[in-house]
């Protein structure tokens, strides 16, 4: 199909490379402003459902409540709960001199 729209467009290289421009530039623009807002009250989501709003928040905790002055990384254990499950030393051969 594309090849047959290239051969139809007139006046050489330019006129094609222009026309080709012209026609994505319509097709587009008929999407958009046409079939997309058509099609958007049908799909099964719609712009209230997909907002993100900011709530005011009476759930002490809730996700973005940081009061000034804590630190939430204070928060994180210390310990054996973050160190990795095996040794990264063993089994790990330095890299070769350059000289060899």
């Amino acid at each position: 199909m594309y090849a047959w729209i290239w051969r139809k467009l007139p006046f050489g290289l330019p006129g094609k490379l222009i026309g080709s421009l012209l026609l994505a530039t319509t097709v587009v623009a008929l999407l958009w402003y046409v079939v997309f807002p058509w099609a958007g009250p049908l799909l099964p989501f719609t712009g209230e459902d997909v907002q993100v709003t900011q709530q005011d928040s009476e759930v002490p905790g809730a996700p973005g409540d940081v009061e000034p002055g804590t630190d939430p990384a204070d928060d994180e254990p210390a310990g054996d709960e973050h160190d990795l499950p095996y040794d990264t030393d063993r089994n790990n051969s330095p890299p070769p001199d350059e000289d060899e």
